[in-house]
């Protein structure tokens, strides 16, 4: 039993409640294609698109428009494994006045929409996140 036996093949999840060495040690042995972005130093969307293109070397620039990331995500390639699939890791999304929570869940969304669409395809995609919330 891995840490992936009790995962959907295609979910949005948040990262913390999961051990993350654990869940590395998981996608190493499943040889899933991992994709991490760092947003911590970003507070907006147009930081927030920029930190997922250089995390998962999608083609630049996209600016905020969720319909491009999306096309960028969905022309990925999940590599050699059996079964084929991503783990993408969103570190420390933000959310604050300048990416709000229903900015926070627009973004999700695109992740949604892709696993739906890897989904058909017969591949898995599985994102974990985390949020930096801004103090009041």
């Amino acid at each position: 039993m891995t840490a992936f036996s009790n995962i959907p093949p295609q979910a949005v999840l948040p990262l913390g409640s999961y051990d993350l060495v654990e869940l590395r040690r998981a996608v190493e042995r499943a040889g899933q294609r991992v994709l991490e972005a760092e947003c911590s130093a970003v507070q907006d969307a147009q930081g927030v698109c920029s930190a997922i293109a250089d995390g998962f070397v999608l083609v630049k620039p996209f600016g905020t428009d969720l319909k491009a990331l999306l096309a960028g995500l969905l022309e990925l390639s999940p590599g050699d494994a059996d079964p084929p699939g991503f783990v993408i890791m969103l570190h420390h999304i933000p959310e604050g006045a300048g990416f709000s929570r229903q900015d926070r869940d627009a973004l999700l969304d695109v992740f949604r929409d892709a696993a739906d669409h890897f989904f058909d395809a017969g591949v898995a995609f599985r994102v974990f996140y985390s949020i930096n919330r801004e103090s009041p």
